[in-house]
């Protein structure tokens, strides 16, 4: 029954795994904990790619790799690493542009903007670098095949 449900229990943890890896990558390079970072999106590795890598190998393993569910989940996959890598990434990238705009438009100006539309909070990190976007995929990669190992 368990095995029935391989490529979603792969994904779920694949996800998971990413998202507690988060912190402990921060712990590692720069010497401190963050612990915001396990519920946060961006970051190293991706778990949305993560997740996506890990569904498209569970099932290939389980249903054959020349499927067209497999196809269907390899496309899927591409495309949520592509929008990961780009879309996501440089909306973050405008988020700080934009932000960085308005502080300097109140510091030259010597004017409070006020409206609340300025005063919007919104996430700096969105989206991911190409190398986090890799390391989610080596993450899923590695999940998936342990635990079609183990089960």
């Amino acid at each position: 029954m368990l095995i029935d449900m391989y490529p979603f229990w792969a994904a779920i943890i694949a996800n998971v795994t990413a998202q507690i890896c988060k912190p402990l990558y921060i712990k590692i390079i720069k010497g401190h904990w963050d612990m915001d970072l396990a519920f946060a999106s961006g970051g190293f590795p991706s778990s949305h790619t993560a997740t996506v890598a890990a569904l498209s190998l569970a099932v290939g393993i389980q249903e054959n790799f020349s499927s067209t569910i497999f196809a269907v989940t390899l496309s899927f996959a591409l495309i949520v690493c592509y929008d990961a890598a780009n879309v996501r990434y440089y909306a973050g990238q405008n988020i700080r542009i934009t932000q960085q705009l308005i502080k300097d438009i109140q510091e030259l100006t010597s004017t409070k903007l006020d409206d609340p539309i300025y005063l919007t909070k919104v996430k700096n990190v969105l989206g991911h670098k190409w190398v986090e976007v890799f390391g989610g995929i080596g993450h899923g990669l590695m999940i998936a095949s342990i635990l079609y190992y183990f089960m």
